[in-house]
């Protein structure tokens, strides 16, 4: 027969919760049966914790000084190929770099000429493209700009020229011109 004689303790804190889904499963005959005293469960969690950051660290060293020596070797094999063979690349790799930025933005022209054109043709066919609503606006206020800097023209002008004119008819003094 078990020991069925209980602590105060051992009512407070371990049944304190009833055992329910996993840790029912995980302790068929009970709880006490399995637990070892705290020490003894900490320090074999810290083992295996330390354990696993070892195993992690010093994989992840000897990746990072493999690589270390495959770049130094890579360098020592490509440094005399790169001087020997530089005044061939240096010049090659320009052209190459100034024919790739040449490819590259003209069709990116090419992309936004086509899109403009496309643009003015919806315009100009009745379609309304996004932003053609802003382009009547200015032109409207351009307009009505233009046509009243025409109008304050025309009314300083006739002032100017047709002023005096009629300022000396007023007087009674009228300007003669004589031919010889």
């Amino acid at each position: 027969m078990a020991d069925t004689a209980r602590t105060h303790h051992d009512i407070t804190s371990r049944d304190q919760y009833p055992m329910l889904g996993r840790d029912r499963d995980q302790y068929p005959y009970g709880r006490s049966d399995y637990q070892t005293s705290g020490q003894d469960y900490s320090k074999t969690r810290q083992i295996a914790k330390a354990a696993t950051a070892v195993t992690a660290g010093g994989s992840l060293l000897v990746l990072s000084s493999l690589t270390l020596v495959g770049t130094v070797i890579a360098l020592t094999v490509a440094t005399p190929l790169l001087v020997i063979f530089s005044p061939i690349l240096v010049p090659a790799l320009i052209t190459v770099a100034l024919l790739i930025t040449g490819f590259l933005s003209s069709g990116g022209f090419g992309i936004a000429a086509i899109t403009v054109f496309s643009w003015i043709y919806k315009y100009a066919t009745g379609e309304h493209p996004q932003g053609s609503d802003k382009l009547d606006s200015a032109r409207m206020k351009l307009g009505s700009k233009a046509q009243d800097i025409k109008d304050r023209a025309q009314y300083y002008g006739q002032q100017h020229t047709g002023g005096e004119h009629d300022r000396d008819r007023t007087r009674g003094t009228h300007h003669t011109t004589t031919t010889t």
